[in-house]
């Protein structure tokens, strides 16, 4: 764990297999030596509890008498009192921003580093796929933290750097990962990735969670307190891209992420047919569903706080808030109601009781290769 001024970085590798046999042979070792000594020793409990306590969250302060123990070693967390408001930054409620990367783009980083919510409130954690490209991208990243620690800006809460523990794709070139033959594989890895970082990452302070793919290279300054403001369960942004039209010789915008949608007759009729590990990925002229797609409905002269109830969600920038996670709203690695991965998320967060909404006119914009 290396230490930054108000924020820390904590790396996370995950090889429990290889930790299981020096662990196992430890505790042996250590009941073989020592369960003698303890059952000759004084049976007074190491930890004591002042019964006239009124419980945890008083502010007797000898309430709890713990014996043993270093100072500061047990945190108390009231969960009940934890807002997750439309005035997220008046009332400084934390953000937890998770962004699964398989390649490190400086215009991500830079963009990041521009929101205008307070940083310190924010924490970020990341999760890179063992392979050549998640080595690649972790070392950049490091390199980029590292260049802003000597220069005094680095000042988030708190940076999680996680190396995945399960397969991922071995080509993470465009063409490659939105191929539709690999689609299933490869949204139930992305699926296990993100289900690793929100469960590592997620904590009792944390009020809202914040889904920002690397491949976002540019929002709002504010894009924080604009989806906080409008206080909703899931909530995602429309993801377009920038190119350059040659029909009109300038730059223009085209939509990019088609999983924000609304069902559709059609949708419902696919999914009767399919067997049970089958599943629907939107997008795709193999599989149309016809829904109506939130990437369609911009309006460059509509109100960019116009919401739009869906029932899918990408993963571009998606706002949720953290108690729809804490209730189990998960990324599903496997077909649940033949949705998977963020789509399925918003499934699992709509059975669970949650809406689910999108910002047809509020526009991000995707990395174009």
């Amino acid at each position: 764990m290396v230490h930054y001024k108000n924020s820390y970085i904590n790396y996370i590798r995950r090889r429990p297999l290889a930790l299981l046999a020096p662990i196992t042979l430890l505790v042996i070792i250590y009941f073989y030596f020592f369960s003698t000594a303890s059952s000759s020793s004084s049976t007074k409990p190491k930890y004591s509890y002042n019964k006239k306590s009124k419980g945890w969250f008083n502010n007797n302060k000898d309430s709890v008498i713990l014996k043993n123990l270093p100072k500061n070693h047990i945190k108390h967390y009231d969960l009940n009192k934890l807002t997750i408001s439309k005035d997220a930054l008046a009332k400084k409620e934390e953000v937890l921003i998770l962004t699964p990367m398989s390649k490190f783009l400086p215009e991500y980083w830079e963009n990041l580093n521009k929101l205008t919510y307070d940083h310190s409130l924010i924490s970020l954690g990341f999760i890179f796929p063992r392979n050549n490209d998640g080595d690649e991208a972790l070392k950049n990243l490091e390199s980029y933290l590292k260049i802003a620690k000597a220069n005094n800006k680095l000042n988030f809460k708190k940076i999680t750097l996680l190396r995945q523990d399960s397969n991922s794709l071995t080509s993470q070139l465009e063409k490659d990962r939105h191929a539709f033959k690999v689609q299933k594989e490869r949204r139930s890895m992305m699926a296990l990735a993100r289900n690793s970082l929100v469960f590592t990452c997620l904590d009792p302070s944390t009020s809202w969670v914040l889904w920002l793919d690397a491949d976002i290279v540019e929002t709002s300054p504010n894009l924080i307190q604009d989806l906080t403001s409008h206080d909703k369960a899931v909530l995602s942004a429309n993801v377009y891209q920038r190119f350059f039209d040659d029909k009109i010789n300038a730059e223009s915008i085209r939509p990019y992420d088609f999983n924000n949608w609304v069902e559709s007759e059609e949708g419902l009729k696919i999914a009767k047919g399919l067997a049970d590990d089958e599943i629907i990925v939107e997008g795709y002229a193999e599989m149309a569903t016809y829904r109506p797609l939130m990437a369609h409905f911009y309006d460059a002269n509509g109100d960019k706080n116009t919401e739009m109830a869906l029932d899918g969600v990408g993963g571009g920038a998606v706002l949720v808030k953290a108690d729809v996670h804490r209730d189990g709203a998960m990324f599903p690695s496997f077909p649940f109601y033949h949705l998977i991965e963020t789509e399925g998320f918003a499934k699992m967060a709509k059975r669970l009781g949650y809406e689910v909404f999108g910002l047809p006119n509020y526009l991000v914009f995707h990395h174009n290769e």
